[in-house]
C-alpha cells in the first residue's frame, strides 16, 4: 500500500508476538520509548527473565545494519559489561542476542533507570571521563571487523552528495549552502591530514561508543553513570566521545573538557593532537544530522517529530551554521 511503512506494522500485539516468540511473555503494559532511528519499548513481563521483571526491547530498522554488524554492536557491549564497565548490554535469550520475528531484528535489555547527568558538574564529569577511558580501554583491545569508520566520507561527503542528488535543499538556499558545505568539508579533510578521507596516522582509532551524547548517559548519585544505546559505534579517534559533552560558550567548555580528562587520564592516556578534531567532528555530524532527517522522511514518526525540517528557514540555519564552523575551525583547538 502506498504511503506504509515498515513498523508501522509493529503494533502492541506485534511486540508482545516478538518477545512470545522467544518465550519471554510480556503483561500486557509497554510504554515506548524516545527513538527516531530504532523502535525501543519499555516491557513489564508476566515473570521474570534473568531476574529482570521489565525489559526494553529494541527493534532495529530494517535494512540498516546488517546482521553481522548488530551483533558486533552487542559484542562490544558484553565486553565492556566483562569488564565492569557500566553499558547496557542485551541480554542472551536461548543463547542469542539477537532475534527475528515479523521481518524485525530484535533485541532485549535490562531496564536502566537514571537522568541526564548533570555537565556543570566537574565531579560528575570526571566520573563520566574515567568510564570513557574504560570504554577506549576496551575498544582498544580490537578492531571492528564489520561496523564503519567515523569518516569524512560516510558522513560528510556522502551525506552532502545524497542532499543535493535527492533536491533535499530548498532552491532559494542551495547554492550558498553547498559553497558553505563544500569549504567546510575541505576544512575538516584538511584537519584530518591523512590521505583522501583518512585521518593522519597519528590520529589513534579504536572501537568507540560513537553517539556519547548526554542522552544516552543515564545518571544516578549512587552508582553514576550508564552507558546506553551503541547502536551508533564506529570506529575513530577518543575525541569522539568526549566532544558531545561539552556545551556553552569556549570558557565554559574548556572547563567541561579539563574535567572530563582529568577524569579520564586517571586510566588512561589522552593524546592532546585529538583535541583539533573536536570542531571538525562536530562540523561532519551537523551535516551528518540533516540527511539522516531527509533519508527517513518517509518514516512518519519524522515529519511529527521535525517539523521544522526542510523549510527554507531550517536551510538558512543549517548555512549560517557550517559558516559558523568554517570560523570555528580556524580558531586554535580547545586546550584544557
Amino acid at each position: 500500500m502506498a504511503g506504509t511503512h515498515p513498523y508501522d506494522t509493529l503494533t502492541p500485539d506485534a511486540v508482545l508476538d516478538a518477545l512470545a516468540s522467544v518465550g519471554v511473555f510480556g503483561d500486557g503494559r509497554l510504554l515506548a520509548l524516545s527513538s527516531y532511528e530504532n523502535r525501543v519499548y519499555q516491557v513489564q513481563l508476566e515473570d521474570p527473565v534473568q531476574g529482570h521483571g521489565e525489559v526494553v526491547v529494541k527493534f532495529y530498522r530494517p535494512d540498516r545494519w546488517p546482521d553481522a554488524a548488530i551483533l558486533e554492536e552487542h559484542a562490544f557491549a558484553e565486553e565492556l559489561a566483562a569488564a565492569e564497565v557500566p553499558a547496557v548490554a542485551p541480554l542472551r535469550v536461548d543463547g542469542a542476542t539477537l532475534h527475528h520475528h515479523g521481518g524485525f531484528a530484535f533485541s532485549i535489555s535490562p531496564r536502566r533507570g537514571g537522568r541526564r547527568p548533570e555537565l556543570d558538574d566537574e565531579a560528575v564529569l570526571e566520573w563520566i571521563g574515567r568510564y570513557l577511558a574504560r570504554i577506549h580501554t576496551v575498544g582498544a583491545a580490537r578492531p571492528f571487523a564489520v561496523r564503519p569508520q567515523l569518516d569524512l566520507a560516510s558522513f560528510g561527503t556522502a551525506s552532502r552528495d545524497w542532499l543535493l542528488e535527492h533536491q533535499a535543499i530548498p532552491l532559494d538556499v542551495e547554492a550558498a549552502w553547498r559553497t558553505a558545505c563544500d569549504a567546510a568539508l575541505r576544512a575538516v579533510a584538511h584537519a584530518l591530514g591523512g590521505p583522501g578521507d583518512t585521518y593522519a596516522p597519528r590520529f589513534r582509532l579504536l572501537r568507540l561508543h560513537g553517539d556519547c551524547h548526554p542522552g544516552n548517559i543515564l545518571w544516578t548519585p549512587d552508582a553514576g553513570p550508564h552507558f546506553v544505546d551503541l547502536d551508533d559505534a564506529r570506529t575513530g579517534p577518543a575525541v569522539q566521545d568526549l566532544w558531545m559533552l561539552l556545551s556553552g560558550e569556549r570558557g565554559q567548555r574548556q572547563r567541561q573538557l579539563g574535567a572530563l580528562l582529568d577524569g579520564y587520564e586517571q586510566v588512561r592516556d589522552f593524546d592532546r593532537a585529538e583535541l583539533a578534531l573536536i570542531e571538525p567532528l562536530r562540523t561532519l555530524r551537523l551535516v551528518h544530522y540533516s540527511a539522516w532527517l531527509a533519508r527517513r522522511w518517509d518514516d512518519p514518526a519524522f515529519p511529527a517529530a521535525f517539523p521544522w525540517f526542510g523549510s527554507s528557514d531550517y536551510w538558512n540555519g543549517q548555512l549560517q551554521m557550517l559558516e559558523e564552523q568554517l570560523e570555528a575551525m580556524a580558531e586554535p583547538p580547545l586546550v584544557a
